[in-house]
């Protein structure tokens, strides 16, 4: 009896623990179930048609930026091409573009100029402290007489007869665009008796071009340069003229000359000569760097007689931006023409610019006034401080003809 209980209660104990393990079973899986409808509920699925709706909304917005951008592309091409189209029907158009390019180089070379002049240290004029009183104005010309200290005499005789004194010069700048400036450095010694003499003139005057530069005759190519140099940074100017002080120059007839090349980029006027390069010591116009030009006997390049030249912008420009690689030979005519070879520079010989003491007296009175005149065996008018008003009556172009020329 006792063992028919016994075996009764394992039987009971092993159902129990039978159907505990199979609830525990179904209780897992029907959490799992609950967990799963849970969330589904919690974090429901997007809406399709909301999807939709943004999917296309951004393709469209992607569509008219694209539009836009190739209707932008489109006019910009349009428009590139009406200028283009225009530039290529005008060839004033196309020359003012060339300009406008030149201008803004030469505004580079100018602050170029400035900048080093000042990090050098060197004294800057007055003029070009202010750029703003004469960027403003575009001249036609700008003529430096190159002088010397001891030229007093020579200066005086050109201010009685071919350069205008004091307000007239003033109104010829204002009015024809024609800048007149007597060119020079300074001594030795700066501020000594004859840089003194040289400021009581110009404070009478008021008619030089103070140079950085240091007075010479050996140092005449290193003048020009400098005296280019300075003044393309002062001066807004189509052409840049060099001629000495003992020669008779006629203003409105160079003007009326130079004007006729306004349109040439790069022009070199003078009296064209391709004389012989002197090796021999001691002759005038010895060449220390004649081995340079082949063997003995040999002559020079084409290059403008130093009497007088004129030079273009863009070539005055040139000279600015490489003053301190550009070699000086001892005859400055010969250093600025080497200066322009292997240039696309278009060289004119005008005999105009050196006639003689006595053939411009009878051309003068045929109508075809010379621009300048001198004596070729004094490289100048001989004893220019007394005969230059006797050149002047005989070879002027009159009183009138500057204020009545048109440029």
């Amino acid at each position: 009896m006792s063992l028919k209980h016994h075996h009764r209660g394992l039987e009971l104990s092993a159902s129990k623990s039978f159907v505990s393990k199979k609830w525990t079973l179904f209780l897992c899986i029907g959490f799992f179930c609950a967990g799963i409808l849970f969330s589904d509920r919690m974090w429901p699925e997007p809406d399709a048609n909301v999807v939709s709706r943004d999917t296309v909304a951004s393709d469209e917005r992607l569509r008219l930026e694209s539009e836009d951008c190739d209707s932008s592309k489109k006019g910009l091409k349009r428009e590139s091409k009406d200028i283009l189209g225009e530039v290529y029907k005008s060839p004033d158009a196309i020359q003012t573009l060339d300009k406008t390019i030149s201008n803004l180089e030469n505004e580079l070379a100018a602050a170029r100029a400035a900048q080093e002049s000042i990090m050098n240290g060197s004294p800057v004029s007055d003029d070009f402290k202010l750029p703003e009183t004469v960027t403003k104005r575009k001249y036609l010309m700008v003529v430096g007489v190159n002088t010397a200290f001891s030229s007093r005499k020579r200066r005086d005789s050109v201010r009685a007869t071919w350069m205008p004194p004091g307000e007239e010069r003033k109104k010829l700048e204002e009015e024809k665009g024609i800048v007149m400036r007597f060119v020079i450095g300074h001594s030795a010694t700066p501020g000594g008796i004859l840089d003194r003499a040289i400021q009581a003139e110009e404070s009478k005057h008021g008619d030089f071009l103070r140079l950085d530069h240091v007075e010479g005759y050996l140092e005449l190519s290193a003048k020009t340069k400098t005296y280019f140099t300075t003044a393309f940074a002062m001066w807004d100017a189509d052409f840049y003229v060099k001629v000495d002080d003992d020669v008779h120059v006629n203003i409105a007839t160079l003007g009326a000359e130079l004007a006729r090349y306004r349109m040439k980029p790069r022009v070199y006027i003078g009296c064209m000569k391709s004389g012989p390069v002197l090796a021999q010591k001691g002759v005038r116009y010895h060449e220390p760097e004649y081995w340079k030009f082949g063997e003995e006997g040999n002559k020079y390049f084409r290059h403008a007689t130093g009497q007088l030249y004129a030079i273009s912008r863009e070539l005055a420009s040139y000279i600015s931006i490489n003053q301190n690689v550009l070699h000086k030979y001892v005859n400055e005519d010969v250093s600025l023409g080497s200066w322009f070879l292997g240039l696309d520079v278009e060289h004119v010989d005008d005999r105009r610019l050196c006639c003689g003491t006595t053939d411009c007296e009878w051309k003068a009175q045929a109508g075809n006034i010379c621009v300048a005149s001198f004596d070729w065996s004094c490289s100048g008018i001989c004893r220019s401080a007394d005969r230059m008003k006797d050149v002047h009556r005989r070879c002027g172009e009159g009183e009138k003809a500057l204020l009545a020329a048109s440029f």
